[in-house]
């Protein structure tokens, strides 16, 4: 079962790089996202090739940064985060 994180906590999340606000990754771009990662073609920004689907993820208002959702939990660590620049046809 998938929860959403709740709506106060997304209202104060920033991300840590660029400080600019975030949202809920939408369902279509986290089924491309997941598929790209199927096909090994995600890394984080530590240079860490993401072998596990998302179950969400949060994207930052300019779309640059996405960063995973874990047990509802949002992880905003730069390392974990991932680039979209190198997400083809993002």
């Amino acid at each position: 079962m998938t929860m959403t994180i709740e709506r106060k906590l997304l209202e104060i999340l920033v991300c840590p790089v660029t400080k600019l606000s975030v949202s809920l990754l939408n369902e279509e771009r986290l089924v491309q996202l997941n598929q790209l990662i199927d096909s090994g073609e995600v890394q984080s920004m530590d240079g860490t090739t993401l072998e596990n689907r998302l179950a969400q993820a949060l994207i930052t208002v300019n779309g640059s940064i996405i960063y995973p959702v874990e047990d509802n939990i949002p992880v905003m660590l730069e390392n974990s985060s991932i680039s979209t620049h190198q997400l083809a046809q993002w």
